[in-house]
Parts: C-alpha cells; sequence; structure tokens
C-alpha cells in the first residue's frame, strides 16, 4: 500500500463527505482522477464540470437552509412552551417585554441606568439547565455596559439593586 496515496485519499474522503457528497459513484470519482493526472481526455468538459459542481453546492445549501429553518422553528416552539410555564411559576415576574426574571435575593443598594457599567456574578444556562457560560467559574465577576449587551440584560439589570 502507498501510504501518501492512502493519505490523501483520506483527506479528499474526509473533505467530500462533510460536504455531503459521501454517495458519490468512487469508481468514476478514480477514473476522474486517473485522467485528469496521465493527461487523458476527459469524459465531461471543464464547464459542464463546473455546472454540475456549482449545482450540487446549491442543492447542499439548500438542504441546509431548510434543515436550520425547521430547526429553527422547533427551538423557538420549545423555547415558547418553556417561557409559557416558566411564567406559572411562584415568584416568577414577567414584563410587558416578555422578560421573565426571579428575585433571589433583594439588594439595598443603588440601581443602575441603561448606560451604567455594572460588576456582577452570573450564570448562563440553556432551558434544559445545560450551562454555557458562567463567571462563578472563573472565580470573578464579569464588568459589562448595559448598553452593550442582550436587551433583556438591559432591562432586567435596571430592577436590580446593589447587593441583589
Amino acid at each position: 500500500m502507498d501510504k501518501l496515496s492512502y493519505a490523501l485519499g483520506i483527506g479528499i474522503g474526509t473533505q467530500l463527505s462533510g460536504m455531503g457528497a459521501s454517495n458519490l459513484n468512487i469508481d468514476d470519482f478514480a477514473q476522474a482522477i486517473k485522467d485528469v493526472i496521465a493527461g487523458n481526455e476527459l469524459k465531461v468538459d471543464n464547464k459542464e464540470a463546473q455546472t454540475l459542481v456549482n449545482n450540487f453546492f446549491a442543492e447542499q445549501q439548500a438542504k441546509q437552509e431548510a434543515a436550520a429553518e425547521e430547526a429553527g422553528k422547533v427551538a423557538k416552539a420549545v423555547g415558547e412552551d418553556f417561557l409559557a410555564e416558566n411564567a406559572k411559576k411562584e415568584n416568577i415576574v414577567v414584563l410587558p417585554s416578555g422578560l421573565q426574571y426571579e428575585v433571589i435575593k433583594e439588594g439595598n443598594g443603588k440601581k443602575p441606568s441603561a448606560t451604567s457599567q455594572v460588576k456582577c456574578h452570573y450564570e448562563g444556562t440553556l432551558i434544559d439547565g445545560t450551562k454555557f457560560d458562567s463567571s462563578y467559574d472563573r472565580g470573578e465577576p464579569a464588568t459589562f455596559g448595559l448598553n452593550q449587551v442582550i436587551a433583556g440584560w438591559t432591562e432586567g439589570v435596571q430592577l436590580m439593586s446593589e447587593g441583589a
């Protein structure tokens, strides 16, 4: 076995598989490589080859976009269900914007404005409880400009007093 040839095949095969081209006719694919390397006349001219490849990529992109759109619809429905159930819980406050929060600890200091810099600990989780970020894990609070974060943070943190 020629390991270099095999290694090159691994690379090309990995790329093709990643592009969704895993069910190509391998014999025709190998023949095209042989013909190009040997300088043989090609069975498909360059213009047609480019059209075929472009059409393939356009189809793959359309499939990916459709899958992403469907996943987005599912995620939106799951999120809406979560918010509807969460709103029913005791101590959950729902604002007109849709922001939901629960006061865990009341503060007694001043409240920030929409342009304030705040220093706080936070933990971000997905609706299934999976943690995606935590200042606690890093061992120090984070500093944010309230006009530089997502709208929910800007709105919600302004409702909190220092020490909360």
